[in-house]
């Protein structure tokens, strides 16, 4: 045995990223992302309840989900989100905007 994980919640599927850095765990109305090389869930991703098994593509970003019950599928695409933190600096425009672009011209 490598390696035993205490989930808390029912695994339903399981599934590996391509480049074997992580590990999908499909439960019941989310998808936990496990790192190898943190050793830890680092991310959760919000799935129906429906959902009964899950597959990674090859192209590394991908994933699918599929009920067998309600006989559908859905494609997830896999993006890192980065928080940078712009409390205290200058900006332009409302703070309630839903998009922040980060201008860091001290560095040459």
């Amino acid at each position: 045995m490598l390696k035993s994980l205490d989930l808390k919640i029912s695994p339903i599927d399981v599934a590996s990223s391509a480049d074997g850095q992580r590990l999908f765990i499909l439960t019941s109305g989310e998808i936990l992302v496990y790192s190898f090389p943190e050793d830890k869930i680092t991310d959760r991703i919000p799935v129906g309840k429906e959902f009964d098994r899950i597959t990674s593509l090859p192209r590394g970003d991908v994933l699918t989900v599929t009920s067998s019950s309600n006989k559908t599928l859905q494609v997830i695409l896999i993006q890192a989100v980065f928080k940078i933190d712009i409390a205290g600096h200058p900006f332009k425009g409302s703070r309630e905007a839903a998009v922040t672009i980060a201008v860091f011209t001290d560095y040459q």
